[in-house]
């Protein structure tokens, strides 16, 4: 173990450490603290100055693709003190949310309602960065040692633990392609609401994605075109701006019956499973999808003719930056790859709404020796959403994961409606024993043969 002056060890030995503080390592920490049986000593750190879910898609009038009671713990516990209906007495909006007679909540809301869970919770520390992972071995057995920076002051303190949680969350992809040309006007979509008034000021902006995130951010310009006065353009390379899956049969498909029964198939299945399954989670909602076609109606009446260009079957294969003879932004050399021609546009804003992937933490690579990685380098994940640790005693010193388990547990991996229950599951692992009763049967539909 390397100590420096700065380097303050803890006599105390935590249950549980939390690496990242996201909706679903919050709710974790929201249900432990709720829990008058649960006798887990948890703390979770993260590098942000508070709480802030997806800040830069915050975006006004949007709302979440799940109902309110996907909230942190409801679907665990609904008596929890930390429930959306709680914060709703608590804001005194109880009667505002029942006449608003709507299961899905403004998305700016939802963050509030998380930043106030989290001002609620004493085992949450933010503007504190985890930097470093090892395991050593201490009077009490062997553990996590954990080193945390302040974000703040750089100074680091050393915390134990037995088991470690991850909640770091994906972060934004581009592509090779797009990667080394990001700039101020050539953005992911993660940061479109810090930058969205120098879009309104531009000539012409471009949005790539088929998403929702794409969907909403276009939504939005197009609503502000007119006054505006820029050039709007979509593009993505789908076969079209197709709509979610959100019949309440398939909405199934995100219940810990299907997640069970997604678990027990081969891994070569599940890959094959999930390459077709992307309207279930990738597409956009049929509302935004009408409020979208509505815009465009009401922009066009009356002989109007507004600069708005929708292309799908559309891939962006080269972007060059434009800095000569005055002229600023970029150059998008594209594939119409079904009809397998050429085509260029310029645009001065460039907002690629393209996703996200998922990464290992800089402060686990001192771990990564003793985690089982599948033959595609990911995480082997277990039942109780445990990675496979190599010469690993059961039941000591596990390392969980939230939301990065997809290829081993299916779509509903980042889905806010499963939070609760993947947490209840970790919980009960955590205490050996049940805090937080789960189910094994929740839905109609029958997924496997029994």
């Amino acid at each position: 173990m390397i100590m420096t002056d700065r380097l303050a060890p803890s006599d105390v030995t935590y249950d549980v450490i939390g690496i990242g503080i996201g909706p679903f390592n919050l709710g974790l920490a929201a249900l432990l603290q709720g829990s008058d049986e649960c006798a887990v000593k948890a703390l979770f750190f993260e590098q942000k100055p508070e709480f802030e879910w997806h800040g830069g898609m915050l975006i006004d009038g949007t709302t979440l693709q799940v109902p309110f009671m996907a909230d942190l713990v409801t679907m665990a516990d609904p008596t929890s003190p930390y429930s959306y209906l709680n914060y709703l007495r608590a804001e005194g909006r109880l009667y505002a949310f029942y006449f608003f007679e709507k299961f899905h909540i403004p998305r700016q809301e939802y963050n509030h309602y998380c930043q106030w869970v989290a001002k609620q919770l004493t085992s949450c520390q933010f503007g504190q960065q985890v930097v470093r992972t090892t395991q050593v071995t201490r009077k009490d057995g062997v553990c996590y040692e954990v080193v945390v920076q302040h974000a703040e002051s750089k100074e680091e303190a050393i915390y134990y633990a037995r088991h470690l949680v991850l909640g770091v969350g994906n972060v934004p992809h581009v592509g090779e392609t797009l990667s080394s040309q990001l700039s101020e006007t050539m953005f992911h979509s993660a940061s479109y609401t810090k930058r969205r008034k120098q879009c309104l000021d531009a000539k012409s902006i471009t949005v790539v994605g088929s998403g929702q995130s794409a969907a909403e951010i276009f939504y939005d310009l197009l609503k502000s075109q007119s006054e505006y006065g820029y050039e709007l353009t979509w593009l993505t390379r789908s076969r079209g701006f197709f709509p979610m899956e959100y019949s309440k049969l398939g909405l199934e498909h995100f219940s810990p019956d299907y997640t069970s029964y997604f678990f027990d198939l081969p891994a070569s299945k599940k890959d094959s499973i999930l390459g077709q399954q992307h309207l279930l989670y990738k597409g956009i909602s049929a509302v935004t999808i009408a409020d979208i076609y509505d815009e465009l109606y009401h922009a066009t009446s009356c002989g109007k003719r507004p600069k708005i260009s929708l292309r799908p079957l559309t891939e962006v294969k080269e972007v060059i930056a434009l800095n000569e003879d005055g002229e600023t932004g970029y150059r998008l050399s594209c594939w119409q790859w079904e009809q397998e021609e050429w085509f260029s546009l310029t645009s001065e804003q460039v907002i690629l709404a393209t996703g996200y992937r998922q990464i290992t933490p800089h402060c686990l690579e001192s771990l990564t020796p003793i985690i089982n990685w599948d033959g595609q380098g990911r995480y082997q994940v277990d039942a109780q959403y445990r990675l496979a640790l190599k010469d690993k005693v059961k039941g000591q010193n596990n390392i969980y994961i939230q939301n990065g388990e997809l290829h081993t547990h299916g779509i509903g991996a980042p889905d806010l409606g499963l939070g609760a229950h993947r947490n209840a599951t970790i919980i009960n692992d955590l205490a050996d024993r049940v805090v937080y009763p789960v189910t094994n049967h929740n839905v109609f539909q029958q997924f496997g043969v029994q």
